[in-house]
């Protein structure tokens, strides 16, 4: 059967990646390949992300254009980018009475406050998009959706029933909404053995007869 995994890359990497470096050298096909039956045949995986920033880690964007690199030395691999935007918002201020600082704040307590917002913008809707549109032109038939993104709920459900596709879930969430597994063929649920098992050498040659190496960080015993 041929398959094409479709992966939300921000919705694996924060449900399962995030606080586990030792995972983060993930090799797509060879997790889809456990995860999946004998009788699925990877013809494709797309894989939809976004640039990171280095705001927060200013080695961020490097260590995410290796594991680019990596992931392309995969031949039926593709990257899909969307971006991300950021904003100033007002938001309320949670704030429990028990947490009002006592003679420090002029009264009335405040209600909001101003934030600078951060959000991925695009990947939902093109992974929705390729899904939609690789059905329509009967280029799988199974797809495997990388997410526990219950946004995808309503494409996951026209593929596969007015497709006629089968449609499965690989979530790497404990659990989903029911609405959204009510929607797929089948559902999996990712575990951290089934990511042990499916990493990238710690040495990749990518296309250009080159070799790239895994992040010192990203490794079982990082160095201190």
């Amino acid at each position: 059967m041929r398959t094409i995994l479709y992966v939300d890359g921000f919705n694996l990497y924060y449900r399962k990646l995030k606080r586990s470096p030792e995972l983060k050298w993930l090799d797509l096909e060879r997790l889809g390949e456990r995860m999946l039956s004998q009788h699925n045949q990877i013809v494709g995986i797309k894989y939809f992300t976004a640039r990171v920033s280095s705001f927060a880690d200013p080695d961020a964007p490097r260590k995410q254009q290796l594991y680019f690199n990596a992931l392309k030395s995969l031949p039926n691999l593709t990257i899909h980018e969307g971006r991300f935007q950021s904003t100033q918002k007002w938001a309320r201020l949670v704030k429990p009475p028990s947490l009002k600082p006592e003679g420090s704040v002029s009264q009335p307590w405040p209600d909001v406050v101003l934030i600078n917002h951060t959000e991925e913008k695009g990947s939902d809707v093109n992974l929705a998009s390729h899904l939609l549109l690789d059905a329509f032109l009967d280029r799988f038939d199974v797809a495997a959706v990388v997410s526990g993104d219950s946004d995808l709920t309503a494409p996951i459900r026209m593929v596969r029933d007015d497709l006629a596709k089968v449609v499965g879930i690989l979530t790497p969430k404990s659990g989903i909404p029911k609405e959204m597994e009510d929607a797929a063929s089948f559902v999996k649920r990712i575990k951290p053995s089934h990511l042990r098992d499916s990493q990238f050498p710690d040495d990749v040659m990518i296309s250009d007869s080159t070799w790239i190496t895994r992040p010192a960080h990203w490794t079982a015993n990082p160095p201190t």
